[in-house]
């Protein structure tokens, strides 16, 4: 059964370019249905809704958490429709299963005063690390990304003239989103500096490097949001992601349109509701640059 998991695996990443940790996140789903199935004495063309009913019982015994029960549901799905495609599967025994509601959490963010004391700091302007780690910060909040979408950057994603971005987001969307002077301003003092990490001999067209000139990873991004959380004394739950968070509700708060919004996160729920309320870049870059507190 591992064959058929490596083949689904390989076609969301290059196919629907999805991110590593959700790469990771399903293979775990899949290996973990895959032993149940073997148990229970079921291949993937075998297993029924009933089957599949009865490995969400064992996790709902095991009190796993309704968060990772929905995401192992959702691997089974997407898993199971990729079998059609394949054939190796009339029909879909995970549609039939019921979704357990999820509790609505309010995502962490930070209030503009936190968020200033966050980005603004002494910075060495002789260590392109420290330069490198404050120009992240500021286009995370400026722009608000996905740290898989800021580590995906190259060099050849960055409009710094126009104050502009090309994203690559989820599915291999793309969308061009507009950054503050603030932001400007520190990508510039970076990008001075970035030729001197790493090897001057192989290049990387990536945009944010680490010291060993290779593109910087999300896990590295996650550490830097933690230190200067600590330094700042904000203890709570946040991440990297509740920079975007921040980003949605402060540009909210001063009176940004919502679906607005929702187009510069690139959200993909927008899709239905961009057919009848498209927005197109020139409002997108006024609405941003009159909310923006950073703009």
């Amino acid at each position: 059964m591992k064959k058929e998991i490596e083949q689904f695996l390989d076609f969301l990443k290059f196919e629907k370019n999805a991110s590593p940790h959700t790469i990771a996140g399903y293979r775990r789903d899949l290996n973990q249905l895959a032993a149940y199935l073997k148990e229970k004495g079921h291949t993937w063309r075998t297993a029924e809704t009933l089957t599949l009913r009865g490995f969400l019982a064992e996790l709902h015994e095991r009190r796993l958490k309704k968060s990772s029960i929905i995401r192992k549901l959702a691997a089974m799905r997407s898993f199971f429709e990729f079998g059609l495609r394949k054939k190796w599967r009339d029909d879909n025994p995970a549609s039939a299963l019921a979704t357990p509601r999820q509790e609505q959490k309010i995502p962490g963010f930070l209030t503009e005063e936190e968020t200033a004391q966050l980005l603004e700091w002494s910075v060495n302007r002789e260590d392109p690390l420290e330069v490198r780690d404050r120009a992240i910060l500021e286009l995370l909040y400026a722009s608000g990304l996905r740290v898989s979408e800021l580590t995906g950057l190259d060099l050849e994603d960055l409009h710094l003239r126009e104050r502009l971005v090309r994203v690559k987001g989820k599915g291999k969307k793309e969308r061009i989103v507009p950054f503050g002077r603030q932001a400007e301003k520190w990508l510039r003092e970076y990008l001075a500096c970035r030729s001197r990490l790493g090897l001057k001999s192989t290049p990387s067209p990536a945009l944010f490097l680490n010291y060993r000139g290779q593109r910087l990873t999300a896990r590295s991004v996650q550490r830097l949001v933690q230190d200067r959380l600590k330094q700042i004394a904000v203890f709570r739950k946040i991440s990297p992601h509740s920079l975007r968070h921040s980003f949605a509700s402060h540009l909210l708060s001063r009176g940004a349109d919502l679906r607005a919004i929702q187009e510069l996160l690139g959200h993909r729920s927008l899709a239905t509701t961009q057919k009848y309320t498209h927005l197109d870049l020139g409002r997108l870059l006024e609405i941003y640059r009159k909310s923006h507190p950073r703009s």
